[in-house]
Formats: C-alpha cells, structure tokens, sequence
C-alpha cells in the first residue's frame, strides 16, 4: 500500500527524494525543485538500479494518474513510496 500526499505537505517536507517519472522533455522544461527525473518505464523495470528499498520516494507525473499507478506497482514490489496527488500541474497551481 502506499500514501498520497498533496503538494502543500510535500513543501512541509525537508530533503525529501523527489522522483519525475515524466519524459526527459518534459523535466527539463520544468519541474518540482529538488527532483530528479526516473522515467515511469525505467522505474518500474529496474527500481533496484534506481531506489533504496529503506527510503522514502515522494513521486509525480504530470497530472497524478501514471503516478498512481507506479506508486501501487512499487509499493507492491515493496518500496516504500507516496503519490503527489494532481502531479505537476497541481505544483505549478499552488507556486
């Protein structure tokens, strides 16, 4: 199982890992500070080259809904990881 957080508690969060699971392109445009880009494909191929089964991973896409789905995928692999509800879009409404 895993968590949903807003993008109003993920500010509360100090060094928090932020994954961007959305393509290159996009995370080059624009994203949340502090995060570093995962493609959804690569994370969920190969999650042990890019995560640490002992921490936490708050994760976001561009609106929330591919990130819910890699969340429950993770989270069943056994990462311990949190969805940003309403992704990036939700970040930039709120900054």
């Amino acid at each position: 199982m895993f968590q949903n957080i807003t993008v109003d508690e993920l500010k509360k969060i100090d060094n928090a890992n932020i994954i961007d699971i959305r393509n290159s392109q996009s995370y080059n445009n624009n994203h949340i500070p502090g995060a570093i880009n995962i493609q959804f494909d690569q994370i969920l191929t190969h999650p042990d080259k890019y995560l640490d089964p002992n921490k936490i991973y708050y994760i976001y896409c561009q609106k929330g809904y591919t990130s819910t789905s890699v969340c429950r995928n993770l989270a069943a692999m056994g990462y311990k990881v949190v969805n940003i509800v309403g992704g990036y879009e939700e970040w930039i409404m709120k900054n």
